[in-house]
C-alpha cells in the first residue's frame, strides 16, 4: 500500500491533482502512525527494540552477513527501514505546512507558520523527494543484491510476511489482531485530529 501510494503521490503532483495528492498524503501519514505503533506493540520482527542495532553490530554485519542468523532485519536492513521512515515523515510533514505559490492549495497546519516559511517548506517538500527517490533506489538495489549474489529471497517475505528460515533460528511471535486494530484506529484518530488543524481536545 505504501508503495502505491508514493507512486499515486508522484503522479498527482505531477499532473497537478493537488487535491488527490493531499488525501494520498494523509493515507502515507497514516500508514506510517500505524508502522511506528507496531513497531512498539506488533510482532517480534517488527518491534524496533528487535532489529535497531548499534554501529558495532552494523560493522560485524558488514564483515561476515553469514553470522547473522536473527530472523527479521538484518542490522543494515534496519538502518534502510529507519532511514526510510524518516525521510517519509518528513515528506508527509512538510505537505502539512505546505502552500502552493498561489496560495489556493493548503495544508492543514499552514496556519502554524508565516508565509515566507510555508513557501521555504514548499521547496523543501520537493527537494526532499528527490532524496525520497535516493533511497527507495538503494532499498530496491540492495534486494536485487541480495538476491543475486546472496541467493536470499527478500521480496516475497516482505509482501507476504513468510519465509523459508534455516534450521535453528526461533521462530516469529505474531502480534495480536486486535492490537492491529488499535493501533489502525489510532493512527486514524491521529490524522483525522491533524487534518483537523490539531484543535484543542478541552473546549
Amino acid at each position: 500500500m505504501l508503495v502505491a501510494l508514493i507512486a499515486f503521490s508522484w503522479w498527482s503532483a505531477e499532473d497537478e491533482e493537488i487535491e488527490w495528492h493531499m488525501w494520498s498524503g494523509f493515507a502515507v501519514l497514516t500508514l506510517l502512525l500505524f508502522r511506528l505503533l507496531w513497531g512498539i506493540f506488533g510482532s517480534s520482527t517488527a518491534r524496533f527494540v528487535n532489529f535497531i542495532r548499534g554501529p558495532r553490530a552494523v560493522v560485524a554485519y558488514l564483515r561476515d552477513s553469514k553470522a547473522w542468523t536473527a530472523v527479521g532485519h538484518s542490522p543494515l536492513g534496519a538502518l534502510s527501514v529507519v532511514a526510510l521512515m524518516g525521510m517519509l515523515f518528513l515528506q508527509v510533514g512538510t505537505g502539512l505546512f505546505n502552500s502552493d505559490r498561489d496560495g489556493l492549495n493548503e495544508g492543514p497546519l499552514v496556519t502554524w507558520v508565516s508565509g515566507d516559511l510555508a513557501d521555504q517548506i514548499h521547496d523543501l517538500h520537493e527537494t526532499l523527494f528527490d532524496v525520497l527517490l535516493v533511497l527507495i533506489g538503494l532499498h530496491v538495489a540492495a534486494i536485487l543484491f541480495y538476491r543475486l549474489v546472496g541467493g536470499k529471497k527478500l521480496l516475497g517475505p516482505m509482501i507476504t510476511g513468510r519465509a523459508t528460515l534455516d534450521p535453528g533460528p526461533a521462530p516469529m511471535r505474531p502480534g495480536r489482531w486486535w492490537a492491529a486494530l488499535l493501533c489502525l484506529a489510532a493512527a486514524l484518530l491521529i490524522t483525522r485530529w491533524i487534518i483537523a488543524g490539531l484543535p484543542p481536545f478541552s473546549s
